[in-house]
């Protein structure tokens, strides 16, 4: 009874949970594929893995007491001999199944030191990257700084041009206006000395016929 129990339960286990009876040692589809298929899963990262040979791997139960054991509980020795076969096959593909999700210790060293080494190309590339890009920073900034002196020294020519046209234009101007000042000063002169040319000569004629009015008048007053 104990053997068909831990029977019962290593098929429920390898099933999924499905219960597969077993009369008289004749097995059913599903727990022949179950037992002799695997289900292969693909990810993105595939590996090596050595798995042990059948032959040279150790069970974890003893087959002969195991046999013994279900003769002992009303199973022949054919029907005994079929169900430990039908563990061992069980216990093998378990093996497979654990081998392939697992890896030995070596191969996590080698695995660690693996990813180490590409993390530390990567370290490498960023330092590079990183050099680089504050080089070429430092080149654009260089010509950057380059280029606001050019600029600058072009504004200062310009405005030293600017000014000195300016300063050319007022002093032409100021010239302009001194001259202009300068003739039309020269033009008063002489028409302030014609003026008092004319007065003087028009005073002169005055006071010669103002005379002459007098003495006639006064001729004309004795005579």
């Amino acid at each position: 009874m104990w053997s068909r129990s831990v029977w019962r339960l290593l098929l429920s286990e390898s099933s999924g949970g499905r219960q597969v009876s077993t009369p008289r040692g004749r097995f059913s589809r599903a727990l022949r594929r179950d037992f002799f298929t695997t289900t292969t899963k693909e990810e993105y990262d595939t590996r090596r893995v050595d798995i042990t040979p059948l032959e040279q791997r150790k069970l974890t139960f003893d087959t002969h007491a195991l046999v013994r054991d279900l003769e002992t509980h009303g199973f022949d020795k054919a029907q005994a001999k079929t169900i430990v076969s039908v563990l061992t096959t069980l216990s093998n593909v378990s093996l497979d199944t654990i081998y392939k999700e697992m890896v030995t210790q070596a191969q996590q060293e080698i695995t660690v030191q693996q990813l180490m080494a590409h993390l530390d190309s990567i370290r490498k590339d960023m330092v590079i990257l990183e050099k680089s890009e504050f080089a070429n920073l430092r080149a654009e900034n260089e010509k950057m700084k380059t280029e606001l002196e050019q600029v600058k020294q072009q504004l200062i020519n310009e405005t030293s041009q600017i000014r000195a046209d300016n300063k050319l234009d007022i002093n032409l101007e100021r010239s302009r206006v001194t001259d202009m000042f300068t003739d039309q000063e020269k033009k008063l002169m002489e028409a302030t000395t014609e003026f008092t040319k004319k007065v003087s000569y028009y005073i002169k004629n005055f006071s010669c016929t103002a005379l002459l009015s007098c003495v006639t008048a006064f001729m004309c007053i004795t005579l």
